[in-house]
């Protein structure tokens, strides 16, 4: 069995430690990963894919192309906004979504592949 380990010790101890003071902080880490975790779900992937490409939508029109019910989209669309993926805004009765710059960066990351609808 292969091993990730190294079987001999062959630090290269400058670039190392060059490396290891410039380091991501790890506030800074834990909230990029915290994003990052927010999409790890494919229904806000979904809704996320489906911002990208409108100005905005509102919660029944994600939940039509999600194929969801309307509080489950909420449920996710509310970990997106806190999580600062996508914004929301009342108009009347609606309630708007639209992705942040943030967001569709981020997105556009995870979608770096993206696999045609249907397949």
């Amino acid at each position: 069995m292969a091993s990730d380990r190294c079987d001999l010790l062959c630090l290269d101890l400058d670039r190392a430690e060059a490396l290891r003071k410039n380091r991501l902080n790890a506030a800074h880490a834990e909230r990029a990963a915290a994003r990052a975790r927010v999409l790890a779900d494919a229904t806000r992937l979904t809704l996320a894919s489906a911002l990208r490409e409108v100005d905005e939508l509102c919660v029944c029109d994600l939940a039509w192309i999600a194929e969801r019910s309307q509080s489950l989209v909420s449920h996710h669309l509310r970990a997106l906004r806190v999580a600062g993926l996508v914004r929301s805004r009342r108009a009347g009765k609606m309630v708007m979504y639209a992705l942040t710059d943030e967001g569709a960066r981020l997105l556009d990351t995870v979608l770096a592949e993206r696999v045609p609808v249907g397949r």
